[in-house]
């Protein structure tokens, strides 16, 4: 029976997708809360990001286990195999991405312990950026659609564009002696946590290009469609 006519497969190709998407909504909800953690100094809501990190690492594992077992026992269509094979790329960059919220809540813990003090508004701007980018992934990949996978990699720009405005000033405040290092040094690396995040999220949004498209255009690739 081939891969598109099996309803059954259809079914699990369904419940991988699912996975994937619950996956995604969960680390959004960790970007969030670790930003804010850092920016309010809350410590009760970067445990409760922190305590979202096992569950992340457990969709990891599973929707790996799916796509063995998905490879093992099917045949699947070049369109499907692109799929299944993209999806465990997907779940290792959403893993990614738990650990860099998880990261991030790290360096609020630095922050109190130095007295804490005003996080740069650059920083809540930047989280705001790439949860987007992450949730309009997800979104792209729900609904097939390549073009809004391209919007994704355009974000990556504002953030980068961030993440400089915020280095220039902060580093330049340490060097004129108008900052501490100890608060200013885990606010610039949660920053850069940040713009990994959105490295991650344009790997996403890469991946449902490759998925739709067949089209492979990481690293600025222009390979022409695979059939």
């Amino acid at each position: 029976m081939s891969g598109h006519t099996d309803q059954a497969f259809e079914a699990e190709l369904q419940v991988l997708r699912g996975r994937l998407v619950g996956m995604a909504s969960r680390v959004e909800a960790m970007i969030a809360q670790a930003a804010r953690s850092l920016v309010e100094g809350d410590a009760s809501l970067a445990d409760c990001t922190v305590a979202l990190d096992p569950a992340v690492n457990q969709d990891e594992m599973d929707i790996d286990d799916m796509v063995i077992q998905l490879l093992a026992r099917r045949q699947p269509l070049a369109s499907d195999l692109r799929f299944i094979v993209t999806a465990t790329r997907m779940a290792t960059d959403l893993e990614r991405i738990g650990d860099l919220a998880v990261g991030i809540c790290r360096r609020g813990a630095d922050l109190r312990r130095a007295g804490g003090g005003p996080v740069h508004p650059a920083v809540p701007r930047m989280a705001l950026v790439v949860e987007g980018m992450v949730h309009e992934a997800a979104v792209a990949f729900v609904r097939a659609d390549a073009d809004a996978a391209q919007a994704v990699l355009e974000q990556d720009d504002v953030v980068d564009d961030l993440l400089r405005e915020l280095f220039g000033e902060l580093l330049g405040a340490m060097v004129d002696g108008h900052a501490q290092v100890a608060t200013t040094l885990p606010v610039l690396n949660a920053a850069r946590a940040l713009e990994r995040i959105g490295d991650h999220a344009t790997n996403l949004a890469e991946e449902v290009i490759y998925v739709v498209r067949g089209r492979d255009v990481r690293h600025g690739g222009r390979g022409g469609s695979i059939t």
